[in-house]
């Protein structure tokens, strides 16, 4: 199968990209690990486009598909969907409004347990900038997304995939 390789790549590139180390609270308690460039289901593209526009500006105006595409440096570190495993970082299912270092199972660095930050688009967008210069002494390896249009894309793309709903 020629996408094979394609996929081994950019899986490598993902793992280097976000190489840090796991440790023994990122792993899901069950040992099973669940694929890290597992893409979430899609969505139909009216729902997409209803979502996007709902957002704040500016990201009612973001690029959904580059942010899912840019969200693929991401996947090797992190699920986002609801009842994902944590990995070498935390399921981010839920994640905005929440209280950093507050998804159950995983094991956060001291600087980020003691911090008071609750996700937001600006306080990840900042984060996304350059992780270790945000909250220094935080384990994410990852040097951040340069191009303000990539870290808008990705947070509204989150926003999007990872908003809890009633079900």
């Amino acid at each position: 199968m020629k996408l094979r390789p394609l996929f081994l790549a950019a899986a490598c590139a993902a793992l280097t990209a976000c190489s840090q180390g796991g440790d023994s609270g990122s792993v899901p308690s069950s040992g099973a690990s669940a694929p890290a460039s597992a893409p979430t289901p899609p969505k139909d593209a009216e729902a997409i486009k209803t979502a996007l526009a709902a957002l704040p500006a500016p990201y009612n105006e973001a690029d959904y598909e580059n942010g899912r595409r840019k969200f693929g440096l991401c996947r090797s570190c992190h699920t986002i969907e609801a009842g994902g495993p944590n990995m070498t970082g935390p399921n981010l299912h839920g994640v905005f409004g929440r209280n950093a270092a507050a998804v159950e199972g995983y094991n956060y660095s001291d600087v980020l347990k003691a911090s008071d930050i609750t996700w937001g688009p600006e306080p990840l967008n900042e984060w996304l900038t350059k992780p270790q210069e945000f909250l220094p002494g935080n384990k994410m390896t990852f040097v951040g997304l340069k191009d303000p249009n990539d870290r808008r894309d990705v947070i509204a793309y989150l926003m999007v995939e990872t908003a809890t709903t009633a079900e």
